[in-house]
């Protein structure tokens, strides 16, 4: 078991209409003139939108709006909204979607409080003194990032995609109601689902395997996104599945389920440059790269994914051979991953293998210019990424 400081700050309004509450949210948290963020879509078809913007007429709070946030949200659209909020005297940011907004909306948040270049932030030469508040009305559950600390963003030049870490852009609020997600595609729920259990995922496989208690809630919630995940798909209106993984995207990525362990996070940090490099859905580029990544460095605790095999996935337990039973359990996620409609290698997510020059490129981002490593279950350097996107591009 290793130290820890668990901080999640965010107030949680969770429920049936729990967006009629917004307004009071946002005055209580110190909004004056909000900047109402979104990508488009679904929050306008849905009314969402409009009903966002009543309440806050209604309530006397001032706002401007700024929409067009794309699926691995661009720095462009950041810089825009700085400029805008700015302009407008903003001093609080409200982001009415999914995970893309929301990190979209902490990045301009980090940029509002910083005179330089807030690409400087992503590129290693500043780090994050304050941010902007921000709240959140969720509408995809999948990224977590309604109440964590991390922001991912790519900028338009080069495909570049990064992410920051810090607890100043944590969400004031998060308001999340089941019922918005019942229109949500297969794809986009499955997607959304791969990319909760990999959240907890990371953090699992880990050399600290002592922190008993912390397993326990992580296996718990990891059978539940993978049961309810499954039965969503066939009855999509169920409130009750939609509200477990609702909520298990929020706990999953907010650090609980990693309390005592060291989180490894390789498996994103090599998906980013899938979904940078063609545009591909998050949570679709984790589920075909994990089971390759799994292979890959299995040796290093065997045990650890003999575990998950057996409490998680319910693979029968080969006491004479916990690798046996580990690399059952890998393919048992495998067929999980079928199951669901996500792809479990590159060709599958793409539509064909990648080249050898793509791959060479997708790790030298991934490895910062082959500077660093990547994980701690198994440090990754560029040569173990090229290896690993290798195994992934065959069918």
């Amino acid at each position: 078991m290793v130290d820890f400081k668990y901080y999640t700050p965010t107030e949680v309004v969770f429920g049936k209409d729990s967006e009629a509450q917004l307004p009071g949210l946002v005055r209580k948290w110190g909004g004056t003139k909000v900047l109402i963020h979104y990508g488009g879509g679904s929050v306008v078809r849905s009314g969402l939108l409009a009903q966002v913007k009543k309440q806050l007429d209604e309530a006397g709070i001032a706002w401007v709006e700024l929409g067009g946030v794309v699926p691995n949200p661009r720095l462009s659209l950041v810089y825009e909204g700085i400029e805008l909020c700015r302009r407008e005297g903003v001093d609080f940011l409200l982001a009415v979607g999914g995970g893309s907004v929301i990190d979209s909306a902490k990045v301009i948040a980090y940029g509002l409080q910083y005179d330089g270049d807030v690409w400087d932030i992503y590129d290693g030469k500043h780090t994050p003194v304050a941010s902007t508040p921000l709240g959140v009305v969720l509408t995809i559950p999948a990224s977590g990032s309604e109440m964590s600390d991390s922001a991912v963003i790519t900028k338009d030049e080069g495909l570049v995609k990064r992410g920051c870490n810090s607890d100043l852009c944590r969400p004031r609020f998060a308001i999340m109601n089941p019922e918005r997600t019942y229109t949500l595609p297969p794809y986009q729920t499955a997607a959304g689902v791969t990319d909760i259990m990999m959240h907890t995922m990371e953090r699992y496989f880990s050399h600290d395997d002592d922190m008993l208690l912390t397993d326990a809630m992580a296996e718990a919630l990891m059978r539940t996104v993978k049961e309810c995940g499954e039965k969503v798909l066939a009855d999509p209106q169920n409130y009750q599945l939609r509200a477990q993984i609702m909520w298990a995207g929020s706990l999953a990525h907010n650090n609980l389920t990693g309390c005592g362990t060291t989180s490894d996070f390789a498996t994103h940090r090599i998906e980013h440059e899938l979904s940078s490099t063609f545009d591909a859905t998050h949570g679709a580029g984790l589920a075909a790269i994990w089971p390759h990544w799994a292979e890959y460095v299995l040796a290093e605790n065997p045990t650890r994914f003999a575990q998950f095999a057996v409490n998680v996935v319910g693979v029968p337990n080969d006491f004479k051979s916990p690798e046996r039973t580990a690399r059952a359990g890998i393919a048992a996620m495998v067929d999980f991953y079928h199951r669901i409609g996500m792809p479990a290698n590159l060709p599958e997510l793409i539509g064909r293998p990648a080249t050898e020059e793509e791959i060479a490129e997708m790790a030298f981002k991934a490895t910062r210019g082959r500077t660093v490593l990547l994980g701690n279950l198994k440090k990754l350097g560029y040569d173990d990424v090229v290896a690993i996107y290798r195994m992934a591009n065959k069918a």
